[in-house]
């Protein structure tokens, strides 16, 4: 969190399926913390949860396009 002061995470869709949870999100922030390049990122990504008995989150597996994400760092994005 602190490569990224400004972060946000957005929440794009949920979609429910049996006992998972898919979670679409899109990450948004400048890498301006300690040693940061000072460029913006937004990357992409799903949260697979697995709901436990209790109701509460068993497992969670999390997939984002690391190559585009380590680009963005280096280069920034266009806005």
């Amino acid at each position: 969190m602190a490569a990224f002061p400004d972060l946000q995470v957005s929440v794009d869709n949920v979609f429910v399926a049996g006992d998972s949870v898919f979670w679409i999100w899109t990450l948004t922030g400048t890498n301006s913390g300690p040693g940061g390049s000072g460029n913006r990122v937004r990357v992409s990504g799903i949260e697979v949860w697995t709901m436990g008995e209790t109701g509460l989150v068993a497992n969670s597996v999390g997939y984002y396009d690391a190559a585009a994400y380590e680009l963005q760092i280096q280069h920034g994005i266009e806005e």
